[in-house]
């Protein structure tokens, strides 16, 4: 992946992951539009860091999708990489029913949901401009963790949704980039003790070694 010259809009840019890679894209001089639910979260990132262009966006929602793709296709018309990287992780016990119903498909709905609505409002843009998707899964898709079944269900989905994605694209000049982190040191993972089960990877040695990674050509 080129690394440089580029404009990048990441959902769930505002905090964790997102944050970080908009962070190091920025700071190798690219023009990087981050997303996120939350506009006092944004305000705070944006005065932070004000090279750093903020919306606020519901990527689990389909009408503020539809309005994001037309907002971003008039001001960033060089839009050439979206990563999609907003996400939920739950804990639900299975074993019972559910008091709330409803709530069972909420990390469907932002994880599985959001990364298609997402990638088919801007495909046309992607495609136009020869640009990237860059998917962020889990090593959970792979060695799902019990106490979050849903959420590991859904990166799993990812896995498979990105696979096929790159083939669908392999004649467009759009490449498609699944990224898999392992547990890593976010709000997302607050609640995960670190120990004999988990080691939690910072922020930054994740962006360090995918970086790496992206600048090897990896997919």
């Amino acid at each position: 992946m080129n690394l440089t010259g580029r404009t990048i809009l990441i959902t769930g840019g505002s905090s964790g992951i997102g944050l970080a890679f908009a962070l190091k894209f920025a700071e190798l001089g690219n023009e990087v539009i981050v997303t996120g639910r939350r506009r006092a979260v944004l305000d705070e990132v944006k005065a932070k860091h004000p090279k750093l262009h903020t919306i606020q966006s519901d990527a689990a929602d389909l009408a503020q999708i539809a309005a994001l793709a037309v907002r971003v296709k008039a001001d960033f018309p060089k839009l050439d990489v979206l990563m999609n990287n907003a996400g939920i992780m739950l804990h639900k016990n299975l074993t019972a029913p559910a008091a709330d119903p409803a709530g069972l498909m909420a990390e469907m709905n932002i994880n599985v949901g959001g990364v298609i609505g997402m990638t088919s409002a801007f495909i046309d843009i992607l495609t136009a401009n020869k640009g990237t998707v860059i998917n962020t899964s889990s090593a959970l898709a792979f060695v799902p963790m019990p106490s979050a079944p849903i959420y590991s269900a859904s990166k799993a989905a990812i896995h498979s949704y990105t696979q096929s994605l790159r083939f669908q694209l392999e004649k467009t000049g759009v490449e498609v980039i699944e990224l898999m982190p392992p547990a890593v040191k976010t709000d997302l993972a607050a609640d995960i003790a670190e120990g004999d089960v988990f080691n939690l990877m910072t922020t930054d040695e994740l962006v360090k070694q995918s970086f790496a990674s992206l600048k090897a050509g990896a997919l």
